[in-house]
């Protein structure tokens, strides 16, 4: 593993680029899709490819059930306006009303993949959470939108965190970016209020060399300064890691104060990457930042903390 310097630039010193920063970017609807193919190039030949393999079907199945979701309530022009003055997520996990459609998103999604060609353990475990009761789920669902993954077993939490995810990304764009606003803590979701999954540092247009933090949820993405901690927003003590032989494509952003870790992926080095895919492809970047006493400053919420 390679630490490159711990301080390079103060984040001030990072020259904006011409014209006002776009602060957030929401997922377009055929993210799944995308995600599904990045997957499918991914698989081949990795150490944990048969999983990257599964969640690309998993993706497929995200994508009908986000092409096919009911047209639901959104937020009222003044709870839109209320959420903008005060500077909260509009469609904050802890308090916006999680309608029961979700899972419907569910039952399809489980449906898809009933008829996939995966591994039996794959048909048992769809056939137990066809079977679950209404209250068992959304127990699992509380659990996950509060940061405990560890409330759904490892078998069954792709598919429920699937289900929320197009949940999330069905309000986000179906509400409009203009409905939200810059949160006074940079490093939540100004969507849905969750963690990040992962840092992008983009390469293209007037976004080009900005970095946005990837919800891990809704996928939208919001504009953070460089070289600052999205954990704790620390400036000093920052350091960047990197495995050994790779072009620097994905490296590990680590807190000194907090002792927290956020992957940053460079497009400018790979523009195919997205987030919760390569996230997933570079775990071995996560094996060593353990080793090192980091831990994750956000969830990829189809990486269970207690394994597989």
């Amino acid at each position: 593993m390679n630490n490159t310097e711990t301080r390079i630039l103060e984040p001030g010193q990072i020259a904006p680029p011409t014209g006002e920063i776009r602060f957030l970017l929401l997922p377009g609807r055929d993210l799944f899709a995308r995600r599904a193919e990045r997957f499918r190039v991914l698989a081949p030949g990795h150490p944990v490819g048969e999983y990257l393999g599964f969640l690309a079907l998993l993706a497929d199945a995200q994508q009908e059930a986000l092409d096919r979701f009911p047209p639901l309530p959104l937020p009222t022009p003044e709870e839109q306006a209320l959420c903008r003055r005060h500077g909260m997520p509009l469609l904050a996990v802890r308090s916006w009303p999680r309608n029961p459609a979700w899972r419907e998103g569910l039952a399809l999604i489980l449906r898809r993949m009933a008829g996939a060609d995966v591994p039996a353990a794959v048909r048992e475990t769809v056939d137990g959470l066809v079977s679950l009761p209404e209250n068992r789920l959304e127990e699992m669902a509380d659990g996950i939108l509060s940061g405990d993954l560890a409330a759904a077993p490892p078998r069954e939490l792709p598919f429920v965190a699937a289900a929320l995810q197009v949940y999330w990304v069905y309000l986000a764009t179906a509400v409009g970016e203009q409905a939200f606003a810059r949160l006074e803590a940079g490093g939540v979701c100004p969507v849905c209020g969750s963690h990040p999954a992962a840092g992008i540092v983009r390469a293209d247009g007037t976004e080009q060399g900005l970095r946005y933090l990837s919800c891990s949820l809704c996928a939208s993405q919001w504009h953070m300064v460089r070289i600052k901690c999205s954990a704790c927003e620390a400036t000093e003590g920052i350091g960047y890691y990197s495995l050994e032989g790779s072009n620097g494509a994905i490296k590990a952003e680590s807190c000194a104060g907090c002792n927290t870790y956020l992957k940053l992926l460079y497009l400018g080095k790979d523009g195919a990457m997205e987030a919760t895919a390569d996230d997933l492809a570079s775990l071995a970047l996560d094996m060593l930042m353990a080793e090192a006493g980091k831990v994750r400053g956000g969830p990829n919420l189809f990486l269970h903390p207690g394994g597989a």
